[in-house]
C-alpha cells in the first residue's frame, strides 16, 4: 500500500514538472519571437513579417533628351536627403568622433560646431532612428557627408541613411517646352503624357530597381543597407533635330510680335526641306497677366480654318485638272459675290481686282478670284475637286509619334452636312481645317519638288556614344503631290507673292535673301458682333535652293493695331529667315565651296544691283555692301557722300565698292 502511493506521487511529480517544463518553454518561445520582431537585426532571417520590412522601388533615372547640336534639353539629376539613426553608432565611436563630426558638418551647413554638437547629442538622447540631417543636396555634397567621421562607417555601423531623389531638369530653360513635354502620375495611378517625354516614355523611363527597408518608429522606414537590392537602369536617351539656335531665334521673335499686337497665342515651326526635321517649335499662349509661355502645342494639336494659306491647294487641284491655267483670265468685278441672294464672298481690295489672271488672282489673295476657279469649274462634280485634295493627303494625319494632333477636316460631297456652301467656301479656307504643321508639311513639299515628307522629331534613341538603339530615318508621305508642270507654276505664284509689287507678302522682300509663301487672314466668330482674326503666313527661303520652310500662325491680334497676314505674320518668317541666313555657314549646313556657289547662283538669278547708300553711316554702309558678297575700301571718316560704282550698278563682276565719306 506504502509503495502504490509513493508510486503515484512520484508519477504526479513528473507530470507537474512536465507540465512547467512545457510552460517555461512556452513563455521562452513567445519572448524569442517578440524580440526576433521588434528588436533583432532580422536582415537575412526570411521571416519577418512583410509589415515590418519591405522592398522599396526606385525610379531610374530617365534618359536625356538633346537637341541636335548636342545640347541637353532635359536631364536626370539625383538629390539626396541625408538621414541619422542616433542610436546606431557604440558610445565609444560617437564619443571619440562626435567633435570632429560636429566640426566637419558646421564648414558645410554654416552653423557653429557648438550648434552642431548639440543637435547631435539631443538626437542620440532622444534615440532619435531617422533624424533629419541635411535634405536636397547635390551627389558630391552627399559624399562629402559620407566621408564625415561616424558617417564613414556602415549604415549598422555609423547610422546614416540616404534617401535618394530623381529630378527632372531642363537646362536650356522652357525651350520647346511643350514639345519636350513631361510624364506625370495622376492621383489614380494613371499617367498624363505630354509631347517627346510623353510619347517616348517607355525608352527614357528605364528599369525600376529595388531597397530593402525596415519599418521604424513613428510609421518610418529605414534602409537596412547600404545598397540596393536591385540597382536601377537609366533609360535610353533622346536625339531630336532641334536646333537651339534656331528655336531661341523663333521663340524670341514670336514672343516680340505677339507682345507687339497683343494677340491670345501663337506658334512657329522651322522645317529642314529635304529632311523634314522641325529645327524649331514654338507655342506662346497669353495668361492673364499678358505674360506669355507654352502653354499648349498648337502647331500640332489645334485645328483651325487656315484661310487664304488653303488657296495653295484649291489652286493646285485646278491647274492639276486643267480647268484653268496660270494665265487664265478670272473676271473678279468688283470684289464681292453673293450666294443664296445672302452669302457674300468679298475681297479685301475696295472695289476688287476687275480682270486678272489666275496667277494674279492667287498672287494678290483674291478671295472672289478663287472662287470663281473653283466654283465655276467644279460646281457640277464637286467630287473631283476634293477627291483631288484626298489624292494630295490633306484628309490625312501626318502620323506623329508626339499625342495630340489635330484631326484635318475636309468636307465630302457624301457627307450628311454637306450643303451648296461647302465648295466656293473651301476654295478660300473655310469649312476646312489644318494644325499649323500639316499646312507646313504641304508647303514643304511645294520647295522639296513635291515630295511630302514627314516632319521628323527624332533622329535616334540610345546611349550617347554607342551605337543607337532605334534610328528614325526619313519618312516620305507622298512622292510627289503634283506634276512638275503644276509645281513650276506655284513656285512661281509664290514667289510672286513676295517679290511683286502686287503680292500680299511685298513688304518682307528683301534685296538679298529671296523667299517664296503665302499670306493668310482668317475671319473667326464671324458668326458674332466681334469678328477676331488669325493672321499666318507659310512659306520658304532661300528660293534658288531651299533649305528651310516656315510657318507663322497669330491667333485674335489686337484687331486696332493690325489683323492681316502680311501685317502681323511675314514679319516674323523674315526675320527668322534673314537671321537664319545671315549665319550661312553654321545654319545650312554647307562647305565652303558651296557656300560660295549659293551666294553666286543668288546674286546672278536675282541680278542684285549697288544699293544707294548715300546718308549712311559708314558702319551701315558697309554691312550693306558686305552682305552683298563684296568688299568695301573707305575714304574719310563719317557719313557716306559719295560711292562707286555708283547705285543701280549690277553686282556681277564687281569685287570691291568704294566708298567717300564726308
Amino acid at each position: 500500500m506504502n509503495n502504490s502511493n509513493s508510486l503515484n506521487g512520484f508519477h504526479k511529480s513528473r507530470f507537474y514538472l512536465l507540465i512547467s517544463f512545457l510552460t517555461i518553454f512556452g513563455f521562452v518561445l513567445i519572448g524569442k519571437l517578440i524580440y526576433l520582431q521588434f528588436y533583432s537585426n532580422t536582415e537575412g532571417l526570411g521571416i519577418v513579417p512583410e509589415t515590418l520590412v519591405k522592398n522599396v522601388v526606385l525610379d531610374p533615372g530617365r534618359g536625356d533628351i538633346y537637341a541636335a547640336d548636342g545640347n541637353i534639353l532635359a536631364t536626370s539629376v539625383a538629390s539626396y536627403d541625408l538621414y541619422w539613426d542616433a542610436i546606431t553608432p557604440s558610445s565609444s565611436l560617437f564619443n571619440e568622433n562626435k567633435q570632429t563630426l560636429a566640426d566637419s558638418i558646421a564648414t558645410l551647413t554654416g552653423n557653429t560646431p557648438t550648434v552642431v554638437l548639440n543637435l547631435l547629442e539631443n538626437a542620440r538622447k532622444q534615440k532619435s532612428r531617422y533624424w533629419p540631417l541635411v535634405k536636397d543636396v547635390s551627389y558630391s555634397t552627399y559624399k562629402q557627408y559620407k566621408n564625415f567621421p561616424i558617417f564613414n562607417k556602415s549604415t549598422y555601423k555609423g547610422g546614416l541613411i540616404v534617401e535618394q531623389e530623381i529630378k527632372r531638369e531642363h537646362p536650356l530653360g522652357k525651350i520647346a517646352e511643350r514639345t519636350i513635354g513631361y510624364e506625370k502620375l495622376d492621383k489614380d495611378g494613371t499617367y498624363f503624357r505630354v509631347g517627346l517625354e510623353g510619347a517616348f516614355s517607355q525608352y527614357l523611363r528605364g528599369d525600376s530597381g529595388l531597397r530593402l527597408k525596415q519599418k521604424i518608429a513613428n510609421g518610418q522606414w529605414k534602409p537596412i543597407s547600404d545598397s540596393n537590392e536591385k540597382e536601377p537602369t537609366q533609360g535610353f536617351d533622346l536625339r531630336t533635330t532641334l536646333d537651339v539656335n534656331i528655336q531661341d531665334i523663333a521663340h524670341s521673335t514670336l514672343l516680340s510680335q505677339l507682345e507687339k499686337y497683343e494677340a491670345d497665342h501663337g506658334t512657329v515651326v522651322v522645317m529642314e526641306v529635304n529632311s523634314g526635321d522641325i529645327k524649331a517649335i514654338v507655342n506662346l499662349g497669353r495668361t492673364e497677366d499678358g505674360k506669355y509661355f507654352e502653354k499648349l502645342n498648337y502647331a500640332v494639336g489645334e485645328a483651325h480654318e487656315p484661310g487664304s494659306t488653303f488657296k495653295l491647294m484649291g489652286m493646285i487641284a485646278a491647274l492639276e485638272d486643267k480647268v484653268i491655267d496660270e494665265n487664265t483670265l478670272i473676271e473678279t468685278g468688283k470684289g464681292e459675290l453673293t450666294f443664296y441672294k445672302k452669302y457674300k464672298v468679298k475681297d479685301s481690295k475696295r472695289g476688287g481686282y476687275g480682270t486678272i489672271t489666275a496667277a494674279e488672282a492667287f498672287e494678290v489673295s483674291s478671295n472672289v478670284g478663287l472662287v470663281k476657279i473653283v466654283y465655276d469649274n467644279y460646281k457640277e462634280n464637286p467630287k473631283q475637286f476634293v477627291d483631288r485634295l484626298y489624292n494630295m493627303g490633306l484628309n490625312k494625319n501626318l502620323g506623329l509619334p508626339i499625342k495630340g494632333e489635330g484631326n484635318p477636316k475636309i468636307p465630302y460631297p457624301t457627307d450628311a452636312d454637306w450643303d451648296g456652301l461647302d465648295l466656293p467656301w473651301m476654295a478660300y479656307g473655310y469649312g476646312v481645317s489644318l494644325t499649323p504643321l500639316q499646312t507646313l508639311t504641304f508647303y514643304n513639299a511645294i520647295a522639296n519638288n513635291g515630295e511630302m515628307v514627314q516632319p521628323r522629331f527624332l533622329t535616334e534613341i540610345g546611349n550617347l556614344g554607342n551605337v543607337p538603339y532605334k534610328v528614325f530615318t526619313k519618312q516620305v508621305l507622298n512622292p510627289s503631290i503634283c506634276s512638275e508642270e503644276t509645281l513650276g507654276k506655284v513656285q512661281k505664284m509664290m514667289f510672286n507673292v513676295v517679290d511683286k509689287k502686287w503680292g500680299t507678302g511685298y513688304r518682307i522682300k528683301d534685296s538679298i535673301l529671296t523667299m517664296a509663301g503665302k499670306t493668310g487672314t482668317c475671319q473667326v466668330d464671324y458668326t458674332t458682333d466681334n469678328v477676331q482674326y488669325i493672321s499666318s503666313f507659310v512659306g520658304y527661303f532661300p528660293v534658288e535652293q531651299p533649305q528651310y520652310s516656315c510657318v507663322v500662325v497669330i491667333h485674335r491680334p489686337d484687331k486696332s493695331k493690325g489683323y492681316y497676314g502680311a501685317t502681323v505674320a511675314a514679319p516674323v518668317f523674315k526675320t527668322i529667315a534673314k537671321k537664319i541666313f545671315n549665319d550661312i555657314p553654321h545654319q545650312l549646313h554647307l562647305g565652303a565651296s558651296n557656300i560660295t556657289d549659293l551666294i553666286e547662283k543668288i546674286q546672278l538669278q536675282k541680278n542684285f544691283i549697288i544699293p544707294n547708300l548715300a546718308g549712311l553711316s559708314s558702319q551701315e554702309a558697309v554691312e550693306k555692301i558686305e552682305a552683298l558678297g563684296l568688299k568695301v575700301e573707305l575714304i574719310g571718316k563719317g557719313s557716306v557722300k559719295g560711292q562707286k560704282p555708283q547705285a543701280g550698278t549690277k553686282v556681277k563682276n564687281i569685287q570691291k565698292v568704294i566708298l567717300e565719306l564726308s
